[in-house]
């Protein structure tokens, strides 16, 4: 089977807990590191499925590779390659199909539940999905539903935190985490974190109670990746 090629853009938010959510499944896994100059592949033939990861920079940048990965998006859903994107990486799967990308109301950064805004009955995993648990939002930008996309999620404090069309996934928020990364970014972050507010909980609300929190954000992540492998085609190397 051929790796999944996941896009990292900057070296403290790589794949996370979905790479142990492949590996278990004897799936293969290629980071292509982007934020060490690692070029974007122009088209899908060596990968059988694409994810986009997080990053502090806006879609909205006038970077090489952001075009780079819009064309990339775009060849991959055109053959009905899996893509699936995480935060910045959901920002880029929605810009290159039609989708917009602006400010937030608010800066939302920490543990907080999303509702489900759904009830196509197509989508009766999302059922499976414990919406008391506690998700990992860290953003300041939201996007907007491309065209024939079905929204999945929205939070207290973004009005749209997922969508899906075909096998395409995105989501704003973060379900990749580990207890390293959450850590990690606290430090790598530090001095870009906002004061605590109603929407941003300090560095301590954060590590309350992890252990715990990253169980239950990990069985929910597990609900959506299935969900997401379900509509692979396995394609042989």
């Amino acid at each position: 089977m051929k790796p999944v090629f996941v896009f990292r853009h900057i070296a403290c938010e790589g794949p996370g807990y979905l790479a142990e959510f492949l590996s278990a499944r004897n799936i293969p896994c290629e980071i292509i590191r982007v934020d060490e100059d690692e070029p974007v592949p122009v088209n899908t033939d060596n990968a059988s499925g694409l994810v986009f990861m997080g990053g502090p920079m806006s879609v909205n940048d006038d970077l090489p590779w952001i075009k780079a990965e819009l064309d990339l998006i775009r060849k991959a859903h055109s053959q009905h390659v899996p893509v699936f994107g995480h935060c910045l990486g959901g920002q880029l799967i929605s810009k290159a199909l039609g989708g917009n990308i602006t400010r937030n109301r608010v800066t939302e950064i920490g543990w907080f539940p999303v509702e489900r805004i759904t009830q196509c009955p197509s989508l009766a995993w999302l059922d499976e999905l414990s919406f008391e648990s506690e998700i990992f939002h860290w953003h300041g930008e939201a996007f907007t539903l491309p065209d024939k996309a079905i929204p999945l999620f929205k939070s207290r404090f973004c009005d749209l935190q997922g969508f899906i069309l075909n096998n395409t996934f995105v989501l704003q928020c973060h379900v990749e985490m580990d207890k390293e990364a959450v850590s990690k970014w606290l430090s790598f972050y530090n001095n870009d974190l906002p004061a605590p507010c109603e929407s941003v909980q300090s560095g301590l609300e954060m590590l309350q109670n992890i252990e715990q929190r990253i169980a239950s954000l990990h069985v929910f992540a597990d609900v959506i990746y299935t969900q997401w492998l379900s509509g692979f085609t396995e394609k042989q190397g």
